[in-house]
């Protein structure tokens, strides 16, 4: 097989960088392990949600961002700190200005939109120069996953109608051929057809070999996130011990083989001990791949408690600092924690991630949406978690919700009055318009949002109100998700050696770069910023090896 240019993976990045291709006229060779059913990749099971700046939909809800403002959250959150950070800095930087500038409008184009309320994730560790968004960024593409996919799907198609790509699906590279330090081929199994559904394990058994050449190629075949012994093997000494017990956000085939790949190809991957995994994960009732994960995206009013009981202190509130959370629940000595809430709090305030679990929003729906989000009532997949979902206990008393929760950890049996002491101790907080506590704050001053008040925080109220209830404990685990680090690269996504120089016909994009640069995030992301890099660098690569291939 021969082309211009080989693109190895199909996800978001690939399909991006394909498509850049296809519309400078180049032929290219899309290869990937799984089969074309999995076009798309993680994204096409994502929220959907992208990092703006300064966007009109921002300006419409009265909130004032600026480029100063988010490149001062990025650089607190990121706290850049290494001799290796110099490309991923210039890529944040990069990243900051295309998300106050063109990224919209070039979605735009393609035919994307966006949900006009904007969220604010990740509130950060309370201070204005550290980690987090000092305002709402968080724009949910209309359509969730699938909608941000199809526009660059919908090219990469088009191409391959007209003869410009040729689909390699079921081809697992093994081997980056490099011809005089030029990476000049690939070569791999060709792996037995599959009729698995997208994300399903599929076989890994070869019928036959392939080599492929070009005169560049651009790998794109994201992270580690669902390979649990390479999660462990990275996992930083900063963060704690690793897991013994995690639950997957990607799919089994997100393995980190390129990575190795290109490394033997004389790649500098740089930053592997960065990385990015959730807190608030629970075990899906409806798996599609193994321990099949869902991220709860909370609001702020839940009480949060370690594996023992205790009350988390801050950085630990719900949606405020994901890895300085980690941290703590690393300390606890378990691998799980708890959510205790009311029915009122999980009406109003759990989403959860993955375009499957909002079918309002991924079927762009507006009569489904009111429904859904405004009337009385958690969101039908919420219920369905609450009533199927084994991480779920209901109870009208808080004797009856702690016998739940001990049922379902007898191994880390929890202690009725010290639950009881710290719910009354918060609940306590509520009878003043002021408190000491600072969760209760937090959910206060959220609500002089107008997106959080009208969809999104609950009204302040005592989690033993009978009023509110019935009482709900989440048993919550360790969700794997995103590599940080990666292949270093250049603004032009051409993948550096450990010299420092580029190699020559080898490019890389989204997660396998680190989003750009080799770890664009730093140490934290500010959510919505995973596709964004995606986007950003798959765009950089299809443009820069278009020029090179010209």
């Amino acid at each position: 097989m021969e082309a211009d240019v080989i693109v190895v993976g199909a996800g978001l990045a690939g399909l991006v960088a394909t498509a850049e291709l296809v519309e400078a006229g180049r032929r290219v060779l899309l290869v990937d392990q799984e089969g074309e059913q999995g076009m798309g990749g993680q994204a096409y099971w994502s929220f959907g949600g992208l990092f703006l700046v300064d966007s009109p939909q921002q300006r419409r809800m009265g909130i004032k961002d600026s480029v100063d403002l988010a490149l001062q959250d990025w650089m607190g959150s990121a706290q850049f700190d290494r001799d290796e950070d110099r490309w991923p800095r210039r890529w944040a930087e990069a990243y900051v200005h295309f998300a106050a500038g063109e990224k919209q409008a070039w979605l735009k184009e393609k035919g994307h939109s966006i949900f006009p309320v904007v969220g604010w994730a990740e509130r950060g560790g309370g201070l204005a120069g550290g980690h987090g968004n000092s305002v709402p960024r968080f724009h949910i593409t209309w359509g969730t996953g699938p909608g941000i996919v199809e526009p660059f799907e919908r090219i990469v198609r088009e191409g391959h109608a007209r003869g410009l790509v040729q689909y390699a699906f079921r081809h697992r590279v093994d081997e980056l051929v490099v011809t005089n330090g030029v990476v000049t081929a690939v070569t791999g199994q060709v792996l037995e057809p599959t009729d698995a559904e997208r994300a399903a394990p599929t076989s890994r058994t070869s019928i036959g070999d392939f080599t492929a050449s070009a005169q560049a190629v651009i790998v794109t075949s994201g992270g580690i996130g669902g390979n649990h012994d390479l999660v462990r093997a990275n996992w930083p000494e900063r963060l704690g011990t690793p897991p013994e017990h995690m639950i997957s956000g990607v799919p089994q085939h997100v393995d980190g083989r390129m990575l190795g790949i290109a490394e033997k190809a004389g790649a500098s991957h740089i930053n592997r001990d960065r990385m990015w995994h959730y807190v608030e994960g629970i075990k899906n009732w409806d798996p599609i791949w193994p321990m099949h994960g869902i991220r709860i995206l909370p609001g702020p009013s839940s009480l949060w408690l370690d594996g023992s009981g205790q009350r988390l202190p801050v950085p630990g509130l719900p949606g405020f600092d994901t890895l300085g959370t980690l941290k703590l629940l690393r300390r606890s000595g378990h691998d799980h924690s708890w959510f205790v809430l009311t029915q009122a709090i999980i009406e109003k305030e759990f989403a959860l991630s993955g375009q499957e679990q909002n079918p309002d929003l991924t079927g762009k729906s507006i009569r489904t949406l009111v429904k859904e989000r405004l009337s009385k009532g958690a969101t039908s997949p919420v219920e369905a978690f609450k009533r199927n979902g084994e991480d779920f206990v209901v109870a009208d008393t808080i004797e009856e919700l702690v016998a739940g929760m001990n049922a379902l950890t007898p191994e880390a049996p929890l202690d009725l009055e010290v639950v009881r002491r710290q719910v009354l101790e918060r609940d306590r907080e509520l009878d003043n318009d002021f408190t000491k506590d600072l969760q209760i704050a937090a959910m206060r001053q959220a609500r002089s949002y107008r997106g959080d008040r009208l969809i999104r925080v609950a009204s302040p109220h005592k989690i033993l109100d009978p009023a509110k209830g019935p009482l709900i404990a989440v048993r919550l685990h360790v969700l794997t998700r995103k590599s940080l680090g990666g292949l270093e690269t250049d603004l032009d996504s051409q993948v550096l050696g450990l010299d420092g120089e580029p190699i020559e016909g080898l490019y890389a994009a989204g997660e396998v770069a680190g989003f750009g640069g080799g770890g664009v995030h730093g140490y934290n992301s500010l959510e919505g910023t995973f596709l964004g890099g995606c986007l950003f660098s798959g765009r950089a690569a299809g443009r820069a090896a278009a020029r090179q291939v010209g």
